[in-house]
């Protein structure tokens, strides 16, 4: 929605009926605290106030625990210390940060918790009806269904822990989840929370670079992975990529755990899969041998429970370090009062356990007990009417997906929607870009039934939640983000950091405090947390997003004000594509934009330098350019080979739309690519101020390129 204006997005399309907005959770909350309406609501929850003891930050996130039933094993002494005295070591200097204020809160100090047994250990410890409830339906592409309650997650997170714990695995110790959607990966991501590790989890879709990176930062000793999966009918291994991915980090990974679900294991299967003696186990020989008997530890607050990987616009992938106490509330209460959860839903959200939306499913559901579904294979396999068959199936109530996979969806045609029972659905949910009003309004329509509310969420991995989110209550206008999500204090502002949320101008998003589940740093240490997040404007949170609130009040998104490449919803730094395409011995230099696209919002278009040939695969990008060879022929074969280059590197989501050969690009005197003309320029956009480029006739390279 990023080319739509607001006044195109004026037309109120939802309005909740008065009897669903009283039997809603967000409702009694407010019945409880006598709040009249949701501005109030907003207010009460996201404006601090110091020295009103009922209001604000502090008082929501304190009141929210025993609201919601969140047990801690020991009780907080207070709901956050902002002094910084309490910071950890930095992981990239080792000495102790000290730094006051909202970059380094910490949350319910004092406190010790952990997630597992808020997920999992209650319920499978309660009475028989709770235990025995189903926690997880899976179905695999090829039709195969098998349920999991409680009890039997119980069990196999236990025997995980044990089975961490013989390999050396301890609180602190990183973990790598390299994993098909299968059941098993939610017993995996609970067994390394009780035994106080680290979860890595990592998209099963990336090419061997990324999932290298995955494995190298974090120093994954253990990597737990599968032989495989289905793919519109089809075997995908992916246990090659993940031996070419550990043979590529510099990182001694001891042991590999692999789940066998194609077979992989029975010695009379066609399906070969390597196996490093010594090193590699099955599944069944190295977990489900294990006792099924744990005790849970009890963990400070503040202990990392989670390593989530985000791309940025330069550099690396940014490790996000979430803790314990902070994604067990935010996810909680996201789909508590969001999605309005209720004992008898079943959630579907489309999502891989290698992206944030994986375990705030898990999470945030099974804290209250709740059946989650999963589906392992493609949308449109064997027909494009999967997801409504598997939602009329197993009369799904919470259906959350991303706009690009309705765009894809919606130009099958509705006859695909027709016929299919979509009755049981209560809650539509969509993340990760912005949508276009005409496949919004689909969604609401065709699928909803245009009585069904779409609960549009946009936050990120930095936070394992939102910053806007539309309660249930909301009404609601194509596209919209609804307003603040409850305990989150954000803004809208120009340049100078000056408020224009109410002026109704586009301007940044950004955060004024800090929330619980808000990254404790990144991995790599402060210095780079700092700068992405906290250096633009003195104690704000700069998300990156352009943010616009229109005259009733409904917020909405423009897109990403960084460099990053929001492909499908999922985001991808153009550091990293581009460093995909240099590892292509023709290819000298290059460079990655993000260009509109009908199906997946965004496509990454890659310009190239050719050269002859080049040996050292450890040059840098900018060594490269200092000795540049004579090109070598331009061709479509070359064309093809970069693009799947980049796609095997990668994953396939983030090959080039299209590979454009120039022989130079605009640049800074220092000799940086300026991206932001290169992009313009193929958009036919305005270029701006061009006082900084050094070379402003390599622009005309980039045009004729097209």
């Amino acid at each position: 929605m990023a080319s739509e204006s607001l006044a195109d997005l004026d037309e109120i399309i939802h309005e909740p009926s008065r009897e669903f907005v009283e039997s809603t959770n967000v409702w009694e909350f407010m019945q409880t605290y006598d709040i009249d309406d949701y501005e109030e609501l907003i207010e009460r929850t996201t404006t601090a106030i110091d020295d009103v003891p009922e209001s604000g930050v502090d008082w929501f996130w304190d009141e929210l625990v025993d609201y919601l039933g969140i047990e801690f094993y020991e009780e907080y002494d207070t709901v956050r210390d902002d002094s910084g005295a309490r910071r950890a070591p930095d992981n990239a200097s080792g000495e102790t940060a000290s730094h006051g204020g909202p970059q380094f809160t910490d949350w319910y100090p004092g406190g010790e918790i952990n997630v597992a047994h808020n997920v999992v250990d209650r319920h499978a410890a309660s009475d028989a009806e709770r235990r025995n409830k189903v926690a997880t339906i899976w179905e695999g592409e090829d039709g195969e269904i098998r349920e999991v309650t409680f009890h039997e997650l119980h069990r196999q997170a236990n025997q995980v822990a044990n089975a961490l714990e013989e390999r050396g695995i301890g609180t602190g110790d990183t973990v790598g989840l390299y994993m098909p959607m299968v059941p098993e990966v939610v017993s995996i991501l609970y067994g390394c929370f009780k035994i106080g590790a680290i979860a890595v989890p990592i998209f099963s879709g990336f090419g061997v670079d990324a999932t290298a990176t995955r494995i190298e930062d974090p120093e994954c000793s253990v990597l737990v992975t599968g032989d495989g999966f289905l793919r519109r009918g089809d075997p995908v291994t992916l246990k090659e990529t993940a031996d070419e991915a550990i043979a590529q980090a510099d990182t001694d990974v001891e042991s590999v755990l692999v789940y066998d679900r194609l077979g992989a294991s029975d010695p009379d299967t066609d399906l070969s899969i390597p196996m490093t003696d010594g090193r590699d186990e099955w599944w069944d020989e190295a977990v489900a041998t294990q006792s099924d008997d744990y005790d849970t530890k009890s963990l400070p607050s503040d202990q990392e429970s989670m390593l989530l990987y985000s791309s940025g616009t330069t550099g690396k992938p940014k490790g996000i370090v979430h803790t314990h106490a902070g994604v067990q509330t935010q996810c909680a209460k996201e789909l508590y009062f969001g999605f309005d959860l209720k004992p008898a839903d079943r959630f579907f959200w489309v999502s891989d356990i290698g992206w944030m939306m994986g375990p705030w499913t898990l999470i945030g559901n099974h804290t209250f007990g709740g059946t989650i579904f999963m589906y392992e294979g493609a949308p449109d396999h064997p027909e494009p009417d999967r997801f409504w068959e598997m939602i009329d199936r197993h009369d799904l109530t919470q259906f959350g997906i991303s706009p690009t996979a309705i765009r894809a969806l919606r130009k099958q045609g509705d006859e695909w929607v027709e016929g299919h029972d979509l009755s049981s659905l209560r809650l539509l949910g969509s993340t990760g870009e912005p949508w276009d009003p005409e496949s919004w309004q689909w969604f609401h329509e065709t699928v909803g039934g245009g009585d069904t509310p779409i609960i549009n969420i946009s936050g990120g991995t930095e936070i394992c939640g939102c910053f806007l989110m539309p309660m249930p209550i909301n009404d609601l206008k194509p596209c919209t983000l609804g307003g603040p999500g409850l305990g989150m204090d954000v803004d809208i502002v120009d340049s100078d950091g000056e408020s224009i949320e109410d002026t109704h101008e586009r301007g940044y998003l950004v955060a004024r405090d800090s929330c619980p589940s808000m990254t404790k740093s990144l991995w790599s240490g402060d210095e780079r947390y700092l700068q992405e997040y906290w250096s633009t404007w003195d104690d704000t949170w700069d998300h990156g997003d352009w943010a616009q609130k229109d005259e009733d009040g409904f917020w909405f998104l423009h897109g990403r004000a960084d460099d990053a490449l929001n492909v499908a919803g999922r985001k991808v730094g153009p550091a990293e594509v581009e460093g995909a395409a240099m590892d292509h011995d023709a290819v000298n230099q290059a460079a990655a934009i993000g260009a509109d696209d009908d199906t997946t919002g965004t496509a990454v278009v890659l310009y190239v330098i050719v050269e002859d040939s080049w040996d050292d695969r450890d040059e840098s990008q900018e060594s490269r350019a200092a000795e540049p060879r004579d090109g070598v022929e331009a061709s479509d074969d070359l064309r093809e080979e970069v693009r799947e280059q980049v796609g095997a590197e990668l994953g396939k989501p983030f090959r080039p739309r299209e590979v454009l050969f120039v022989e130079d690009f605009p640049k800074t005197q220092s000799g940086k690519i300026i991206r932001r003309a290169v992009e313009a320029t193929y958009e036919g956009e305005d270029l701006g101020d061009l006082s900084s480029i050094e070379n402003p006739a390599a622009l005309e390279a980039i045009e004729d390129a097209r």
